[in-house]
């Protein structure tokens, strides 16, 4: 133990070091950066919003939104990103901290020093992470920052608000947020029409239609966060935070047409969830060139819920769940001559009981364990950039009876050359895993409707992915673009698949069958009309689905684009965004993510911003998503269409104070998120 707490003494003497180095070199790139905005490496861009940029936004998102990153829808109302191509998971970091809705809307534009765009994320960045944006910031050491972002639906009725505060004495920064947001909709409607081929050979038709519904939801957070830092030595972060949601009773209305009969049924849901979260950071500068960076989350989060459903016979159940998580992180980091040295590791233990009673009888103790250990190398020799990495990961599950233990050997390279000064050339590959969430290893059985079931698979195991990507660019200080083809094999996937049983129970559940494969060839491009005046981006993407399952064969090509016009007219900001939506298939399911439309104008005054978003317009019926089924046994097609999202208008009011702020460039990196996944089946 006293080996432990010298080397973690030692650690965090290293890591400021590196900051100072590190940004020397970007103050020496952002002269030559003034006209060439973009910057491109090995795993992605870096960025320098321009002045223009920055001065139109008043927060991480509206910044976000006026850079038109390649593949990044910005929902500048909901708060939200989301990867076009539905390839996983967007990362957000400020100053290589993970950080979420708050620290986005509290975030000054003008701080920001650069942005770094990471489109080919490596296994440091957890599972299921397809881009990872980081936005590098200079830190205050003197004054206080308070201010409100207010976002009130004019259409419906929907609200996100945020009151903070700052306070930076020296070395140390105090911050308190509180968060509340409400949605509450009735124009949800979703329809379907499903065909069963019965064991007699028959096939028995049932359509559901809703006629009224209402989705409603509350939302709280408060955030205390306590920052100590020194810009050549350390950095120590203690952050607590807690989420209260609640749905009070949300339920869908629909109309069953079943053969010659026709009949009411409702569905109801009330959930009650909260979930503290402790986050203890530190970093420390060893050597000049040595770093070490700890890290370590905690989270605990309470569930009780309640859902019925009337099809063909009542059917009820409630879940009262209890989540512990602990994941951490140590990494090393040593900036040799010839490349930089980084190695690290990272452990995850998770318990989670869920209690089911009423028409489900179960209880789901589940222990998940997993740790990783990795080591890369980068550096640069010649005109080649390169990244070299290798790394192991080893996962425990248990649930009474069931359980597995799943080891995978995970490399990662990438190569980067420039021909000449303004084409790069670029290759990345990588071998990961995927892993089901812990709802579906569960031993648990849901009745979905008077037919269909959802079952979990305790002895489902993780797979393999590999992923190849290949890239040519070309940067022009007013002119930058992109041709890619990515390409991901999944070994023995988890594949959903239907099961139907004697008396015509047809039950959906997950098993590692055959392979999925993924062909995507993405044409980017993004340019200045006129400098700091007018930008415009355009893309589009091919994508090909393979599915081959133990008894079918699923094969698909889908076509999608977007398109973004961004206007810098003094204190005055036009934007528009637009993309077709999203179609994929998966397994026996080819979904569609709705196509999105946004015209925004934002007027900045002294510290005040007012934004106007007008979203889907002239669409009163907005179909955010539909799915169809391809099974032997089951064929489906269904769509929800919302009725509030349609011409859907917003206004925002974001006020920022600050009284002696002065800034100066900081430096960190962090690994770990809060613990989302409660294991509870749905």
């Amino acid at each position: 133990m006293k080996r432990v707490q010298i080397l973690f003494i030692l650690g965090v003497y290293a890591f400021t070091a590196s900051a100072q180095n590190e940004t020397k070199t970007v103050n020496l790139q952002a002269v030559e950066v003034k006209a060439a905005k973009v910057i491109h490496k090995p795993d992605g861009q870096i960025i320098y919003p321009t002045e223009a940029q920055k001065n139109a936004s008043h927060s991480g998102y509206s910044i976000l939104q006026k850079l038109s990153l390649p593949n990044i829808r910005v929902d500048e109302v909901s708060q939200n990103l989301s990867a076009i191509d539905g390839r996983g998971n967007i990362q957000l970091r400020i100053n290589g901290i993970i950080v979420g809705r708050e620290e986005m809307l509290a975030l000054s534009p003008e701080s920001i020093s650069r942005i770094d765009f990471v489109d080919n994320p490596g296994v440091r960045y957890g599972e299921g992470i397809a881009y990872v944006i980081n936005i590098l910031t200079r830190r205050a050491d003197s004054g206080y920052t308070v201010g409100i972002d207010l976002t009130q639906a004019m259409t419906a009725k929907l609200g996100n608000d945020l009151i903070y505060g700052k306070w930076n004495a020296g070395k140390s920064e105090l911050s308190l947020s509180y968060n509340f947001g409400y949605k509450d909709f009735k124009g949800n409607r979703t329809d379907e029409t499903a065909h069963y081929r019965l064991t007699d050979g028959s096939t028995h038709t049932i359509e559901r239609n809703d006629f009224a519904s209402r989705s409603r939801n509350f939302n709280n957070g408060l955030q205390l966060k306590y920052n100590l830092a020194d810009s050549a030595d350390y950095v120590f972060q203690a952050s607590l935070k807690a989420d209260f949601s609640h749905i009070p009773n949300n339920y869908n209305r629909k109309r069953i047409i079943e053969e010659d009969e026709q009949y009411i049924a409702t569905q109801r849901e009330r959930n009650l969830s909260s979930s503290p979260v402790l986050d203890l950071y530190f970093f420390k500068q060893l050597t000049s060139r040595q770093s070490l960076t700890l890290n370590a989350v905690g989270t605990y989060i309470v569930t009780s819920l309640r859902s019925s459903y009337d099809e063909g016979a009542p059917y009820a159940y409630q879940v009262e769940g209890k989540t512990y998580s602990l994941m951490s992180e140590a990494v090393y980091e040593n900036r040799l001559k010839p490349f930089t040295f980084t190695a690290g590791a990272n452990y995850m233990q998770k318990y989670t009981k869920n209690k089911y009673t009423g028409d489900v009888n179960s209880v789901n103790p589940m222990h998940n364990r997993s740790v990783y250990a990795f080591a890369e190398i980068k550096g640069k020799l010649g005109p080649i950039r390169y990244v070299a990495g290798v790394g192991g990961s080893y996962l425990d599950y248990r649930q009474q009876a069931h359980d597995y233990q799943y080891w995978l050997f995970r490399p990662k390279a990438s190569v980067a050359y420039n021909p000449v000064q303004a084409v790069q050339l670029k290759y990345d590959f990588q071998i990961s895993e995927h892993v089901s969430r812990v709802a579906m290893i569960s031993n648990t059985s849901i009745r979905n409707n008077s037919m269909e079931w959802t079952l979990g698979n305790p002895d489902i195991r993780p797979n393999r992915e590999q992923a190849h990507t290949f890239q040519i660019s070309y940067t022009h200080p007013r002119f930058q673009s992109f041709v890619q083809a990515y390409g991901k094999r999944c070994h023995q996937p988890n594949m959903a698949t239907y099961i139907r049983t004697e008396d015509n129970r047809f039950v959906y559940t997950q098993l590692n069958q055959k392979e999925i494969d993924v062909l995507n060839l993405m044409l980017y491009a993004n340019g200045w009309i006129v400098p700091d005046k007018l930008s415009i981006a355009l893309s589009g993407t091919l994508f090909r689905c393979f599915n081959f399952g133990e008894d079918y064969t699923h094969c698909k090509t889908f076509y999608s684009g977007t398109a973004s016009v961004q206007a810098y007219l003094g204190k005055l900001t036009l934007s528009a965004f637009m993309d077709s939506g999203f179609r994929f298939l998966e397994g026996e399911t080819e979904g569609f993510n709705g196509s999105f439309v946004s015209l925004n104008a934002s007027y900045r005054y002294k510290n005040l911003n007012l934004s106007l978003a007008w979203q889907q317009p002239f669409r009163n019926r907005y179909k955010q998503f539909q799915s169809d089924v391809y099974n032997r046994y089951v064929r489906k097609t269904t769509a929800l269409h919302c009725r509030d999202l349609g011409n859907f208008v917003s206004l925002n009011i974001a006020w920022k104070f600050s009284q002696g702020r002065a800034y100066k460039d900081v430096r960190r990196n962090i690994e770990q998120k809060a613990d989302k996944d409660t294991g509870i089946l749905r």
